[in-house]
């Protein structure tokens, strides 16, 4: 990764509230193993996850993406915990893998109350990949919308 390059705003991919890696019932991600970022609780209605950075879809799974900006900063968006298990059901692709993607651009259309009624929680990691948990800092707390600033990485 650069060092002292520009900072990435990584932006909310979906509605909610944040709630921190901590909040994620998975020790994967809660731990940081994954990377550092945080977690949305998402609102309970249908809606549209989107790019959090402007970059190239790498990684495209109903349940998961992956997006890489030009200057290499991947961030995965992990729609739910569990919901690999799925296999897609609840779940609507609106991009390819390979597309170049704006932030705010929708990428999967999902409905979490239907993820939370299957006995899963919907809560969505959103983790900067490969980053040194000081390059990345938390920007919001409490609501969000999808777009807000989520966090910050050097």
């Amino acid at each position: 990764m650069e060092q002292g390059g520009p900072k990435t705003s990584v932006l909310a991919p979906v509605d909610g509230a944040a709630v921190g890696l901590g909040a994620v019932p998975d020790p994967v991600f809660s731990a940081g193993m994954v990377g550092p970022g945080t977690a949305i609780d998402p609102a309970r209605a249908p809606g549209n996850a989107v790019a959090p950075i402007d970059g190239k879809i790498m990684k495209l799974h109903p349940h998961a993406y992956v997006i890489v900006g030009d200057d290499g900063k991947g961030v995965l968006v992990h729609l739910g915990i569990d919901t690999v298990q799925l296999k897609g059901e609840g779940f609507r692709l609106l991009a390819t893998e390979g597309d170049r993607v704006s932030a705010g651009q929708p990428v999967v259309a999902w409905d979490p109350a239907v993820i939370e009624a299957g006995g899963r929680s919907p809560v969505c990691p959103v983790v900067a990949l490969d980053a040194r948990t000081e390059s990345v800092t938390e920007v919001a707390h409490g609501p969000v919308h999808v777009g807000d600033e989520l966090f910050r990485w050097a």
